[in-house]
């Protein structure tokens, strides 16, 4: 059937799945449902205690067996070591049918690889993946297919009992004996907890790993002890060299400097550039350069940003600091200068990932969004956008927040170069969608601006901005008279995984690739 974004979704995969097509991004607007419990076991007796001597001893108190569904978050990114050491052990026990439920996947995971080949892994549900989990995946090689979802999807995913964790693993910078988890004040510092919260409330069973153990009580605590049922002491949790990689800084690029001062000058110009303004942004060059020069016109301006919400970089941090920003609302710190700022700064508040962005609870932070900035691997004509598959069709990105902030911004502008190396990131139809151009307003690359045609009152309010403005097709006639159209990727019949909305409805479809091409990448 041909879903809303116009891509056709295999009858079989609804029904292997049980869901439905995408049919609009407010389409589910009103939705009723119970939420979900977890399986509690009392813990009335003083003397049991929830220290255990090993991740083994705490998959088998937790009566790991073939099947289950394992969770992990990803607040240390590429310094991750926790999902590889539970999976290592998982696959000592000879346990199969396992399937990953990560806030996301990176190369830092590379090493769970063979267990996808073993069976040990046999589905992966995440917000995307990048490195060798991704190439796998599109060649063929999980058993079943790959779910992606958003960060607010996979919340409401969880919350709804559309997934049922079995037992959630949680790297914990910071825990006492009795489960009290923090995100700071240990050698792997991360900043927040955000993505673990959901899974610290809904999973049966809630295993701490830590590499610091502190007196009790560890508060005030970003998990909660009446959440946890055990707490494994490791030697390191994560490398903090690549966990925060230190303050961010402006590019030098010529091409996103001119992206970024031309985002600026469209901000400032919208109706919503006024006092008490709220506004995220990505931590790519252009992103990053459009908050330092945007912060400098605030400044001259005296405008005071009301909130600022997401990923945070230190740019942002130091806005608050010079009381630029009211409050920084974080979800997931990219920096050092983050992860400092919210130990020190009483107006930079953690929140859960279902306060952030959950479609289907009574109100999320993204829905109070003003502007949101974000990136794209592909934007087609339609403005919808791509995240996760590259151009050679392998997945190797993450939705993140991407579709949640997108749906909720009175102004969702997307920075991308018009070509990303060689290749056009402004086509015809991206390679897979996973952001509707529904919820797309403005397109910004710097050979030019595209104003989405359903944003009439953007276009108005921008007739008299010297910008060089222009449609979405003159920018992918451009990007084809430079590099050519390309060649359309070659994929197999066989679905290997399946892009979510945020309703949990399916957006598009992701195909194998051909093995031939897959051993050719693997072969540079």
């Amino acid at each position: 059937m041909r879903n809303a974004v116009g891509r056709e979704i295999p009858e079989e995969i609804l029904r292997e799945t049980g869901k439905q097509a995408f049919a609009g991004t407010y389409a589910l607007d009103g939705y009723e449902y119970k939420k979900a419990a977890p399986r509690v076991r009392a813990l009335c007796d003083p003397k049991r205690e929830k220290l255990v001597g090993s991740i083994r001893e705490a998959l088998e108190k937790c009566g790991l067996k073939d099947g289950m569904t394992l969770s992990f978050h990803h607040h240390f990114r590429e310094g991750d070591y926790v999902v590889n050491m539970v999976m290592e052990e998982v696959h000592r026990l000879g346990v199969k049918g396992i399937t990953v439920c990560a806030s996301s996947l990176g190369k830092a995971n590379d090493a769970i690889v063979p267990y996808i080949e073993d069976g040990t892994i046999t589905g992966i549900q995440s917000s995307g993946v990048r490195g060798r989990i991704g190439e796998a995946i599109s060649a063929g090689r999980l058993q079943t297919l790959a779910i992606m979802r958003s960060h607010g999807g996979r919340v409401r995913a969880i919350e709804t009992g559309e997934v049922h964790i079995d037992i959630a693993f949680i790297g914990a910078p910071t825990a006492d004996e009795y489960g009290n988890l923090r995100a700071n004040g240990g050698k792997s510092d991360c900043g927040v907890l955000s993505y673990a919260m959901a899974d610290a409330e809904y999973a049966d069973h809630v295993v701490a790993v830590t590499d610091c153990l502190v007196p009790f009580p560890n508060i005030p605590a970003s998990i909660s002890m009446v959440n946890v049922d055990y707490v494994c002491v490791v030697d390191a949790i994560g490398n903090p060299e690549k966990i925060a990689t230190g303050a961010a800084k402006p590019t030098t690029d010529v091409r996103k400097l001119m992206m970024a001062d031309y985002c600026t000058k469209f901000v400032m110009n919208t109706p919503y550039f006024k006092e008490g303004f709220s506004y995220q942004t990505g931590v790519g060059g252009a992103s990053i350069a459009s908050t330092i020069s945007l912060g400098k016109i605030m400044e001259e301006r005296g405008i005071h940003m009301g909130l600022g919400l997401g990923g945070i970089t230190t740019p942002m941090c130091e806005l608050l600091a010079k009381g630029l920003i009211r409050k920084l609302v974080d979800t997931q710190d990219f920096d050092m200068g983050a992860i400092e700022s919210i130990k020190s700064n009483p107006n930079h508040v953690e929140i859960s990932a279902s306060e952030y962005a959950n479609p289907f609870n009574k109100g999320a932070y993204v829905n109070k969004l003003d502007f949101v900035i974000l990136a794209s691997l592909e934007v087609d004509v339609d403005f919808n956008c791509n995240v996760v598959v590259g151009s050679d069709g392998v997945i190797t990105g993450a939705q993140g927040g991407h579709p949640d902030t997108a749906a909720g911004a009175k102004c969702t502008i997307v920075l991308t170069p018009l070509l990303q190396g060689r290749i056009p990131a402004v086509c015809s139809s991206v390679t897979t969608v996973t952001t509707p151009g529904e919820t797309v307003d403005v397109v910004i690359t710097e050979y030019g601006i595209a104003i989405n045609p359903k944003r009439q009152d953007l276009i108005e309010c921008m007739k008299d901005v010297e910008l060089p403005f222009c449609t979405i097709e003159e920018l992918r006639d451009k990007a084809y008279a430079i590099a050519g159209e390309p060649d359309p990727v070659q994929f197999g019949d066989r679905a290997v995984g399946v892009i979510e909305a945020r309703d949990g409805t399916v957006i598009d479809v992701v195909r194998q690739i051909r093995e031939y091409e897959f051993q050719d990448r693997r072969g540079e």
